[in-house]
């Protein structure tokens, strides 16, 4: 197999851990402050997503890190023209982070739901600027033929892209209150089931307008056949079925089809790039491509060595942490550490 394209998919599979992973944690922390105003029950939510929120991260650091080795003028193209939105997307991260360690420093009520928002504010902005980010990989940006990015911030910044963005929020808000219900207790489950079945319908809808979109302001569905199509679709189709799962509070099968709904629709995002990782909207021709922009064939000989002995050990070590995590928070003062 061609190494540039195992390292493609390799990426994709990355992002697809990351979204499905930190997914639920940027819903999480957006329902923090809207869950409860009971300091114990923040304590609570905060504490389903404490012991993974960095470790989730760890999917994004390596998912960069492998695009700046496999594919290096993807990566500067990328951070040159898209470098405001994703330096916006490091503060929210880096402001989550802080907020997350900081809370519990001080008992006094204004400093904690101060960071309380910061959290909620934090989860957010990650959470639209990705799905802006990745409606303009589909969209195509200016790129020219030295592969510069020669256009501004406001590009970026389209129609196709803002109901991305919006797409993005709700589907990592619904994904998040999934997941609460299946680490919280009491009253909170019912609180964020109830939130997931408001916006279940609201998204629903928005999706499938999306998908319409997609299919007029992009080419790919001319270049890339019928697999986008087909993920995006079976994307919809699984995410139209959470209601149900909802409504029969079959909360674990209904957490399930927002992780495989997520999967799917990131899934048709690279099937739909590919063989093109940055699309120029200027010229097809001056596109980047996993063969205009990959790095030698040594360089990704070397880190396909390095990724079959590594891989393996950090996912069994994340499956171990979720195991040992698995329990449910309850309100005994013992758990509640953050």
């Amino acid at each position: 197999m061609d190494l540039r394209i195992l390292w493609f998919v390799l990426i994709a599979v990355l992002y697809i851990g990351y979204f499905v992973l930190e997914g639920f944690d940027f819903g999480v922390g957006m329902l923090l402050p809207f869950l409860s105003k009971n300091d114990t029950k923040r304590r609570m939510v905060i504490n389903s997503i404490g012991p993974h929120w960095d470790g989730n991260e760890v999917w994004l650091i390596t998912a960069g890190g492998a695009t700046f080795a496999a594919f290096p003028h993807w990566y500067a193209t990328l951070f040159s023209g898209f470098y405001l939105p994703l330096f916006l997307m490091l503060v929210g991260l880096i402001l989550r982070g802080v907020a997350l360690e900081f809370r519990s420093k001080d008992e006094n009520r204004t400093w904690r739901s101060f960071w309380d928002w910061a959290i909620c504010i934090g989860s957010f902005i990650p959470a639209l600027l990705w799905g802006v980010a990745l409606a303009n990989f589909l969209r195509g940006v200016p790129i020219d033929a030295n592969m510069q990015y020669v256009g501004g911030f406001w590009n970026l910044l389209n129609p196709f892209a803002l109901l991305a963005g919006v797409v993005s929020v709700m589907a990592f808000l619904i994904h998040g209150a999934m997941f609460l219900t299946l680490k919280l207790s009491g009253e909170l489950v019912k609180k964020a089931r109830r939130i997931a079945n408001r916006l279940w319908w609201p998204l629903v809808v928005l999706f499938l307008a999306l998908i319409v979109f997609n299919y007029f302001d992009t080419d790919g569905y001319v270049q890339s056949g019928f697999l986008p199509f087909f993920l995006g679709i079976l994307s919809w189709l699984v995410l139209a079925t959470v209601g149900w799962w909802m409504k029969k509070t079959k909360d674990g099968l209904a957490f399930g089809m927002t992780s495989l709904s997520i999967f799917l629709a990131i899934a048709a995002v690279f099937a739909q790039l590919f063989p093109r990782v940055l699309i120029s909207s200027l010229n097809p021709e001056w596109s980047l491509t996993v063969f205009n922009a990959a790095s030698g064939e040594n360089t990704l000989k070397v880190m396909t060595t390095v990724v079959m002995f590594m891989l393996p050990v950090v996912l069994a070590y994340q499956a171990w942490s979720y195991w040992i995590f698995r329990k449910r928070i309850s309100q005994n003062p013992k758990e509640l550490e953050y």
